[in-house]
């Protein structure tokens, strides 16, 4: 951990493209990922495999985009798929510094069209006997798709975390009008770190001018020391979403 506390981050990554798909920009994404210097790491949109993509693109990693990523920073790692096509897959992804006890990609799409999951970690943390639940979610754009999502997300949590075990839940809600706090605070006893530490949801999304609250951190039975929005160079001009980055003491 860092000497601060357990400093988090959670990032769209946008399949490693800038905005509208122009650069491929997977590699000042890891230089900048790196540079932030994060214990754990929640990243949406990594890219699994893409057949045409690994031809066509010059700088394209010989190792999978999880793998790229974490080399050398993050040696341990999860990676749960949450949409299937005919060149390949992209899902949800955990890098952490800390290992896994263990972890599982849980679906929670409402339709078959609309490919979307879970991904639980469990880890233990150094200089601790109680192990840490990590959620890295990515919700839907319709709302009645959401909310069977979360309805999902509360029913994963109530099965499967003690009441008294730290939790993380951080991710790409894509809940601009804020439907989701309900259920996570009144349900879970979850807080959102931004908005404790700022009295607002982070805009995050775009990026060149964030003014959607899209990206959240959740968490309980850890104490919030600060949370914020990464908006400045280089991070305005790689993905679409703004980084969240949070610290945590145990």
């Amino acid at each position: 951990m860092n000497k601060q506390g357990l400093r988090v981050l959670t990032y769209n990554i946008h399949k490693g493209f800038n905005v509208g798909n122009r650069r491929f920009v997977l590699h000042q994404i890891r230089d900048a990922l790196v540079a932030a210097d994060a214990d754990l790491m929640f990243l949406q949109e990594m890219q699994g495999e893409h057949q045409r993509h690994e031809k066509k693109i010059p700088d394209w990693p010989v190792l999978s985009q999880l793998e790229f990523l974490a080399e050398n920073t993050w040696p341990f790692h999860a990676y749960g798929k949450n949409a299937i096509y005919n060149a390949g897959h992209h899902g949800n992804a955990i890098l952490s510094k800390h290992p896994f006890v263990r972890w599982e990609n849980i679906n929670v799409s409402p339709f078959p069209w609309a490919s979307r999951s879970l991904l639980h970690g469990v880890i233990r943390l150094p200089n601790s006997n109680q192990d840490l639940h990590i959620v890295c979610i990515h919700f839907g754009l319709v709302g009645k798709e959401r909310r069977l999502q979360i309805g999902k997300l509360c029913a994963r949590i109530d099965s499967h975390v003690p009441h008294d075990a730290p939790l993380i839940i951080a991710g790409d809600f894509n809940d601009w009008l804020g439907q989701a706090d309900r259920l996570l605070h009144d349900h879970l006893g979850l807080q959102e770190i931004f908005r404790k530490t700022h009295g607002r949801y982070a805009r995050s999304f775009p990026a060149w001018m964030p003014f959607l609250p899209m990206d959240r951190i959740y968490y309980r039975g850890l104490t919030p020391l600060s949370c914020e929005r990464l908006g400045h160079a280089p991070w305005h001009t790689l993905s679409d979403h703004a980084p969240l980055t949070a610290t945590f003491a145990l």
